[in-house]
């Protein structure tokens, strides 16, 4: 319940003179006389927050609930920045500075202060090149496809490094949304297409980056699964679906990560405004799960004063908007808010930054460890690579003499290091949106195989880039490249970037059915950061979808000769996972090796060739599904636009910002309406579940829509797996699946051992993943592996959400337990216990 600010409870006030008396009486150390109480580190964060707001005007608490407008930040005169809150120096409240980046410290409230008089770009101090320079680390689903809580946690580290380094207090990451649809813009953001590995490794890094003293912000709260219209798209979601998958990765990190901030999105959902969306904000947030921490909106988000700021919103970002002063005021005479809520707002904020020792921060920023960002973002890239298929091709030997880099000339590729956005022609750095981080270096992936062969003993080797154009009209130069080379390597993938999905449509308003999908290595477009159609009703020039032909390219010269496959490796760098025909050259036994590696980052070159060459043995699986095109979630959720991108509706919807005259209000005509229609069936679930009509299984288990399941990635060594057993311990009522693994091969390796439950209620998918575990094994050594259930814990392993108890439930029955190395039920044993 509120309490209003003249009227507060009788425990607090006692409480709180208490904490008055005891400083008075005692000269605490820690406390110069002349200092003000909430500056003594002895106290409580909530008795300084206390303190602190007793002391403040209402006009200071309400410069305190907003960002600023783009300005010099007095502290840091070398930056012009529009990601903060200016300080109180008075007051001893610092400015408050925050920092985007789910694959690296991204924009980072600092570019070069001449271009703060560039009237013409209002955005620039969020966008401009000459952004800070920062590491460009592997993308966050590379992370997520490394199955490693260790790799999370050397992620986490370098985020708190550089930002102490670059004096920075917030960090808006981990990216914790669903890859519910393939094509989404940001799924390089996010964790892939399950909610247990998403909150699981999303806990790591919050740990890890909080433990430093920096704020984590989980995003985006909640079901932010598009970009198409994504500031006007309403979304509905039933409600056991909302908890069981798209809720679930915020829980984990609020129950088990401690998050200290999560940020509201964009979108409608379930009828109200996710940032204005009491449900989201209190009732689950804070009723349910006991958050402790605030809430943020996203950039822009907030369409509102009273209703935001009363349903649970605690810091209105990047501008004061909706809670400038005026309207602030006018809420307060209307009765429409009390100072209470001011109070609370901005006390859930001072708590976290007191606990968090950013009050004894001074803001000073200090050189990066350039080298280390960089060897440590190329130990990430490894161990997040997953080799999808291999055929006994690699590792290429290390004395090779020649060597075909073939990629598209359009593409980026086979030619610049990769991160979100970057595209031909524009450098890192320059695209990717609010992730987007602007590196020290970067590592193309010719200069990387030469590095690496350098590395190994060879400095002979002759490498040679060939550049094929979209129509495949010179392709006759890359087959003879190819024919005489001793190894073979393939660049291609699928760039993405905040502001549009990888999709065609009619026009630019994103509406109804599209007319294609990018979900395949052929769809490209010249800007990745807007809607892709075919004709503009607004009379502005359109996004053309393009086509590469890059599958074309990779048959022919797969055909040059009966065994190209042999020496011939595929190198993906994708967005998420994209479609593959089966129909060409590309799957099977005579197929080449297929690589993924996501967006690589600035150490792209070494990441790829480390893997390539043996230096290190992949260890990967793949947080996404790959299907068979043709017979993909998308192929069948796309014939139906209240899917995906959303049918029209005539309802208004806005971020006025004309109280600030700098930005040009956004305004839209249209909502567009989207149902998630499939339910609990997304990524593997959907394709297990056979949901529509056409996945049944072969007599080998396989599927014959999935080219490659959730959780696979094969090894350069052999590991075969013992019988595994489950222990029920009645005591703690836990279980323990236990597994012998023997690496059989030559070289030392590691594996995940995955475990996925099936739960006895009806309309559950077969199985969802539950517990994961990479190991280490070397060559001839068997390692036991023990992986725990805890019906407890906060992913709710054996639980179906009860929509009337508003509460997980365990149902009775069997439960299933499969153990393996992917999500494929070729590659599981099956166990079960009854409840």
């Amino acid at each position: 319940m509120l309490r209003t600010s003249t009227k507060r409870t009788l425990a607090s006030t006692l409480g709180l003179t208490l904490v008055l008396f005891s400083v008075a009486c005692t000269q605490n150390q820690t406390t110069q006389a002349n200092q003000p109480l909430w500056v003594n580190t002895t106290l409580s964060p909530e008795v300084r927050t206390e303190l602190l707001l007793q002391a403040m005007t209402l006009e200071q608490k309400q410069q305190q609930l907003v960002g600023n407008v783009p300005e010099i930040i007095p502290e840091l005169p070398q930056c012009f920045g529009a990601r903060h809150v200016r300080g109180i120096k008075e007051l001893g409240i610092p400015t408050l500075r925050i920092t985007n980046g789910p694959v690296g410290i991204g924009q980072n409230d600092c570019v070069d202060p001449s271009i703060a008089n560039q009237k013409q770009n209002p955005f620039a101090a969020y966008t401009h090149p000459s952004s800070a320079k920062a590491t460009a680390l592997p993308s966050a689903i590379g992370i997520a496809a490394s199955f490693d809580h260790d790799v999370a946690r050397s992620f986490g580290e370098v985020i708190a490094q550089e930002a102490h380094a670059m004096a920075l207090h917030v960090f808006e990451a981990p990216g914790v949304n669903l890859a519910r649809n393939p094509v989404l813009g940001r799924n390089f953001e996010y964790k892939g297409e399950d909610p247990y590995l998403t909150g699981s490794i999303a806990v790591t890094e919050i740990q890890t980056i909080q433990d430093a003293g920096i704020i984590a912000m989980a995003k985006h709260f909640a079901a932010n699964e598009q970009e198409t219209n994504r500031h006007n798209v309403s979304q509905t979601i039933d409600e056991q679906v909302l908890h069981e998958l798209y809720l679930l990765p915020f829980e984990m990190a609020v129950k088990e990560g401690e998050v200290a901030s999560l940020m509201c999105s964009y979108n409608d959902l379930n009828g109200s405004q996710a940032c204005e969306n009491k449900v989201l904000l209190t009732d689950v947030l804070r009723t349910q799960w006991g958050f402790k921490g605030y809430v943020q909106s996203d950039f822009f988000a907030v369409k509102s004063t009273a209703a935001s700021l009363v349903a649970g919103l605690d810091h209105l970002m990047p501008i004061p908007s909706f809670w400038s002063p005026d309207r602030l005021n006018s809420a307060l005479a209307k009765g429409e808010l009390t100072p209470e809520h001011i109070d609370i707002a901005l006390g859930r904020r001072y708590q976290q930054m007191f606990k968090l020792g950013i009050f004894e921060r001074p803001l000073v920023q200090k050189p990066l460890p350039i080298e280390e960002g960089g060897r440590k973002a190329r130990a990430m890239g490894g161990a997040s690579a997953v080799l999808l298929q291999n055929n006994q091709t690699l590792p290429f030997a290390n004395d090779i003499r020649s060597v075909a880099l073939i990629g598209k000339a359009t593409q980026v590729y086979a030619q610049q290091a990769v991160a979100g956005g970057v595209v031909v022609g524009r450098s890192m750095g320059a695209g990717g949106g609010s992730s987007d981080v602007v590196p020290h270096y970067t590592v193309p992936p010719l200069q990387g195989i030469k590095n690496v062969l350098q590395e190994l003993g060879n400095t002979q080797a002759k490498i040679e880039l060939t550049l094929v154009d979209d129509d495949n009209s010179n392709i006759d130069q890359a087959i003879e490249a190819a024919i005489q080379a001793d190894a073979v390597i393939i660049m291609a993938g699928s760039i993405a970037e905040e502001g549009a999905d990888r999709a065609t449509f009619a026009d630019q308003t994103g509406l109804n059915i599209a007319l294609s999908l990018g979900d395949n290595l052929d769809w490209y477009t010249d800007a990745p950061n807007k809607i892709t159609s075919v004709a503009h009703t607004d009379g502005k020039a359109i996004n053309p979808e393009r086509n590469s032909q890059t599958i074309a390219m990779i048959e022919m010269i797969l055909a040059a000769t009966g065994d190209m496959f042999k020496k011939t490796a595929v190198v993906l760098k994708d967005n998420a996972g994209i479609a593959i025909p089966d129909s060409g050259a590309l799957l099977g036994n005579s197929g080449p090796a297929i690589l993924e590696v996501w967006f690589p980052g600035q150490e792209d070159g070494h990441i790829v060739a480390d893997v390539l060459f043996g230096s290190v043995n992949p260890s990967g699986k793949s947080p996404v599904t790959f299907p068979i095109a043709g017979k993909g979630f998308l192929d069948v959720i796309a014939k139906d636009a209240a899917h995906f991108p959303g049918t029209s509706a005539k309802a208004k919807g806005w971020v006025d910002t004309t109280d600030i005259t700098v930005f040009p209000p956004l305004v839209f005509e249209d909502k567009a309406l989207v149902e998630y229609k499939e339910g609990l069936n997304i990524g593997y679930r959907w394709y297990d579940s056979n949901a529509s009509g056409k996945c049944a299984l072969r007599e080998d288990l396989s599927n014959p829509c999935v080219a490659f399941p959730f959780g696979h990635g094969l090894s350069y060594s052999e590991f075969s797996l013992g019988d595994a057993s489950l222990i029920h311990n009645t005591l703690k009522d836990t279980y323990t699946v236990n597994l012998p693994v023997t690496n059989e091969g030559n070289r030392p390796g590691k594996t995940v051992i995955q475990v996925y439950l099936g739960i006895p209620a009806p309309e559950q998918p077969p199985k969802r993943l539950v517990a994961f575990q990479k190991v280490a094994v070397s060559p001839g050594e068997t390692v036991q592996v023990s992986l725990d259930i805890d019906p407890s814990s906060a992913n709710h392993p054996l639980g179906i959400y009860d929509t009337n108890l508003k509460k997980f439930k365990i149902p009775v029955g069997q439960f299933i337990v499969y153990v393996g190395t992917s999500s494929s039920l070729r590659d599981l044993q099956k166990l079960r216990f009854n409840r």
